[in-house]
């Protein structure tokens, strides 16, 4: 007799969008349940390190850390950096989304997205994490194929869609058809890129030194991906130390200079968008025509990249509307729904 649902045991199989700056997870059944930054604080006490802290907790922690405390970010340019960190780090956060550790093993079966342009020896670390994690099965999914499917695009019809993917440390780009990437293309540019390129201008300009989160926070209050209508445009004060009296100080940085600091970026994104369409078959390229380009990630929502993306190719550009979490929401969808179950690889 087939027992009731209400006491048949609740699955703990997930999807994990394993980001530079965000990971976030979708749990079968629920939906996105986590979304926190991909950083680790390791305590190091004679000479054995612990987890202090995961997610936005240590994040917090960045830049502030005594001796003895080190936060680390265990994913560079969307691939595992530090295998060992990566691993306590989806440990703890397949932990906190099922409400803390348990007696009883739960290996869960979990799909990792990943950069299309992931080298074997990075697909494999990925695998080695999640399963020392305590995954039971691992499935890789491209971020490019779940950015579409989260984003609600036609993946499985015989429809060419383009999706650009701006994430943290890498931007991609592909062009999708009948479940499958007809073209995809990967360029590291993303989030932490921008960052540090307004860190810079502002060491270069004012002789002041930010930290990660200062840049961060500047990127997300007046980042911009062109020039203000207005000339200077917004205003925002900025402290940090200065390199030359070495005291902290307060300075004031205008919406046009964070603007110039990130062309060269924005350049660089629109480059890969316009060889991406250049690869395209004709057919393929007319459908785009018809569809436009849909935007994902945390680096879509910069301030006017859609209308710089749209001027420089012509096309439409919309942003998705869950573009935060498209990638993890698309995952996590390939899990449950069999249509999609051919977008993905076992390891």
């Amino acid at each position: 007799m087939r027992l009731p649902r209400l006491f048949s045991r609740p699955s703990s199989d997930m999807a994990i969008d394993l980001g530079t700056v965000n990971t976030v997870v979708y749990l079968r059944d629920r939906g996105i349940v986590l979304n926190e930054p991909s950083v680790v604080a390791i305590e190091t006490r004679d000479g054995i390190g612990r987890v202090r802290a995961v997610g936005a907790e240590a994040k917090l922690m960045m830049g502030k850390t005594p001796d003895g405390i080190e936060t680390i970010r265990p994913m560079r340019d969307g691939v595992i950096a530090d295998l060992d960190v990566a691993e306590q780090m989806i440990k703890h956060f397949i932990d906190k989304v099922h409400g803390g550790p348990s007696r009883l093993p739960r290996n869960p079966e979990i799909a990792i997205c990943i950069p299309s342009g992931a080298t074997p020896v990075e697909r494999r670390a990925i695998r080695q994490a999640a399963t020392s994690a305590g995954a039971r099965k691992v499935h890789l999914i491209e971020e490019p194929m779940a950015a579409a499917i989260g984003a609600g695009l036609p993946v499985t019809e015989p429809v060419g869609a383009m999706i650009v993917d701006i994430g943290g440390g890498t931007t991609e780009v592909a062009i999708l058809s009948l479940r499958g990437l007809a073209y995809s293309t990967s360029a590291r540019v993303g989030g932490d890129k921008m960052d540090e390129a307004i860190a810079s201008m502002i060491r270069r300009k004012h002789n002041l030194m930010i930290g990660e989160a200062t840049a961060e926070r500047i990127k997300l209050a007046i980042g911009m991906a062109c020039q203000p209508d207005d000339g200077t445009g917004a205003v925002m004060r900025v402290k940090g130390r200065d390199l030359r009296a070495g005291v902290p100080v307060e300075i004031e940085v205008t919406q046009a200079d964070i603007a110039a600091s990130l062309a060269d970026l924005v350049g660089q994104i629109v480059e890969t968008v316009l060889g991406a369409l250049e690869k395209a078959e004709p057919e393929l390229a007319a459908d785009i025509c018809d569809q436009g380009i849909v935007m994902t990630g945390g680096g879509s929502l910069l301030a006017r990249i859609d209308e710089v993306l749209a001027e420089a190719t012509g096309l439409p550009v919309i942003v998705a509307e869950n573009a935060l979490t498209c990638v993890a929401i698309g995952a996590g969808r390939a899990m449950e729904e069999p249509v999609y179950r051919g977008v993905m690889t076992e390891m």
